[in-house]
């Protein structure tokens, strides 16, 4: 139960490519479930331990200690340090601020897609049932999905050959991270 709004929320897992496409929308859960509980009952773990080496998935605080348990394919920033510990130098405070900062910074994509996800009217504050909630999310999220990738590629029908210059990313594999809706 949201504090705020006072409604139930629903959780779906999230996982998009680096240009932010969604590639993955999973089945819903409560909301009171945890993001890594969402992630392991959804079979993820087993999925990356399956997959080739160099798959790895960029995710929130939320997913913690996943990049353990497959092996580090799922990289997550490190967690903020603790109010009452030991003063730490101010130089290795920087480096812990610029590390997570990078990691959030290329993990935006992930939240662009799911602002994708929200923006849709339906999904903003669902009225229906929650038993049919799970279909609809899936199905906008297919129509969302192939809207974005035939827009990218009548976009880039229309650019000439090599001498479009191509952004520089650093990080090439997919983002993941749930959303949770308002029912």
């Amino acid at each position: 139960m949201s504090g705020k709004a006072r409604l139930n929320t629903i959780k779906a897992l999230v996982i998009c490519d680096p240009l932010g496409r969604l590639l993955f929308c999973g089945e819903t859960r409560p909301g009171s479930m945890h993001d890594i509980t969402h992630a392991r009952t959804a079979g993820l773990v087993d999925l990356l331990l399956q997959a080739p080496l160099g798959v790895q998935i960029l995710a929130d605080v939320g997913y913690q200690s996943l990049g353990a348990d497959t092996g580090g394919a799922v990289i997550t920033p490190r967690p903020k340090p603790r109010k009452r510990q030991a003063s730490l130098p101010p130089s290795v405070i920087a480096a812990h601020q610029a590390i997570r900062k990078r990691h959030s910074s290329e993990r935006i994509r992930v939240e662009h897609a799911i602002g994708h996800l929200t923006n849709w009217r339906i999904l903003g504050r669902y009225h229906g049932r929650r038993e049919s909630f799970d279909t609809t999310i899936r199905a906008i999220a297919g129509l969302l999905s192939e809207h974005q990738h035939t827009d990218r590629i009548e976009h880039n029908a229309g650019e000439s050959g090599p001498d479009q210059p191509t952004p520089n990313r650093r990080y090439e594999g997919p983002f993941g991270d749930c959303v949770d809706f308002r029912v």
